[in-house]
């Protein structure tokens, strides 16, 4: 994928006369496109465990809980004197989707949160910030007296994630802490159905002041759902907040079961896309789908094999572009799905983060279409309003590549882009997929 903006690779432009821009060295300093983000700032720790071991502890699988402290201070001191610790990680849905952002763009990202005000070496707050890219912008983070947030990840023999959460200061982000500006003039505001959970908290207070200032600056709002017993206990209550509130929103296939009460994703894609504008649907094993609404007249038909599942032919339009329902004359919804690259890693090493990549390129898409609106405002890619640069099709090719970067390392964070050049087979293989 070759995107406009801040890349040492080669850009590429449309090729009408005047739809190019003029290359002089300056060009990347016409516009400063960067996304922001708000998150429970938080370390995850990686466990090996059972199911018998997660039965004692009254875990569900697959499932996040919140527990007190003192309760994840004891299950950290019996999995570390079981050896059971696999690994300590910076974490968070929204900070790992903008260190992977900021890792596949090279460009900046704004966290907005929580941290210890005193930081010493070698403490989770010290080894949040070591571990996460130089490009994430930790400026505005509100500095609170506690200590970090942990998540310890329970890791099963069938690569099952749980989650027990302990809160810390992840919670306490103030609503006059939030920086007006810095949302205004960004390309997204990317939240976390984590964020709403508590309705009483200072965070849903700073949550919400965050999109009043998106939406008044119509940038776009992004929800990462988080966990389906959260969305199922409260389906109404986030049904009618992102038809209120928000653009886009990500999720894998339990989540978007809980959110719409249907089992097939394609069909909760389909229900989902009724109160927002783009859904990002992640399947496990069988890929990932993005949705979208496209304008009739921008509506590009597919040249690949047309596919039916619950909807015929779902993917004919899944060379359009995404749309703002609103922005659309004869709207119409469009559907394109894609098969884990390469059938997936040989050795699956972690599934914690990959949802947060297919993101983070979603988000860099639609981010390089802003920038290149910017600088090639007479480009005839922008006769007319869209949300991404690509394709949904493209950026369904593109998701799924940064996610099988993340499948086949420890890590739920991205080390490296995306290489610029592929030239072996399994490479080859995605760009003719």
């Amino acid at each position: 994928m070759k995107f406009p903006g801040r890349r040492k690779s080669k850009h590429y432009f449309p090729v009408d006369v005047m739809g190019r821009p003029d290359f002089n060295p300056d060009i990347e300093d016409n516009r400063k496109v960067y996304i922001v983000g708000i998150d429970q700032l938080l370390v995850d720790i990686e466990v090996e465990a059972d199911l018998d071991f997660l039965d004692r502890m009254g875990l569900t699988v697959g499932e996040s809980s919140v527990l007190a402290d003192d309760v994840i201070q004891e299950i950290y001191k019996e999995c570390i004197n079981n050896d059971l610790i696999l690994g300590e990680f910076a974490g968070g849905a929204v900070g790992n989707t903008l260190h992977n952002y900021s890792t596949l763009s090279d460009d900046r990202s704004v966290m907005l949160g929580t941290i210890c005000s005193n930081i010493t070496v070698g403490d989770y707050a010290f080894k949040y910030i070591c571990n996460t890219s130089s490009k994430v912008d930790f400026s505005h983070l509100q500095p609170i007296d506690g200590h970090m947030a942990r998540a310890i990840c329970f890791v099963t023999p069938d690569h099952e994630r749980t989650f027990a959460i302990g809160k810390g200061i992840m919670n306490e982000l103030q609503a006059d802490f939030i920086p007006q500006e810095v949302i205004a003039n960004s390309s997204a505001l990317l939240l976390t159905a984590f964020l709403l959970r508590d309705r009483q908290s200072p965070m849903y207070g700073a949550a919400m002041k965050a999109i009043e200032y998106a939406k008044n600056a119509n940038v776009q709002v992004v929800l990462a759902l988080g966990t389906s017993s959260l969305i199922e206990e409260n389906q109404e209550f986030f049904q009618n907040f992102i038809n209120e509130h928000v653009n886009i929103v990500a999720m894998n296939a339990e989540e978007a079961a809980a959110l719409t009460g249907l089992n097939d994703p394609l069909l909760s894609a389909q229900s989902i896309l009724d109160i927002c504008d783009l859904t990002l649907l992640t399947v496990g094993a069988s890929g990932l789908y993005i949705c979208s609404w496209a304008d009739q007249c921008h509506a590009r038909q597919t040249k690949d094999m047309l596919y039916s599942k619950s909807i015929p032919q779902y993917n004919k339009y899944e060379y359009s572009r995404g749309q703002k329902k609103s922005d659309c004359k004869y709207p119409t919804k469009i559907y394109s799905h894609i098969n884990p690259f390469m059938g997936g890693p040989l050795k699956i090493e972690n599934t914690n983060g990959a949802g947060d990549s297919a993101l983070a390129a979603l988000l860099h898409d639609m981010s390089a279409n802003d920038y290149h609106q910017e600088v090639v405002p007479n480009s005839p890619k922008h006769k007319g309003k869209f949300l991404t640069y690509s394709s949904i099709h493209q950026i369904c090719k593109y998701a799924n590549r940064a996610s099988y970067e993340v499948l086949k390392q420890r890590s739920p964070r991205l080390s490296h882009g995306l290489p610029d050049r592929e030239e072996s087979l399994e490479q080859q293989s995605y760009w003719s997929s």
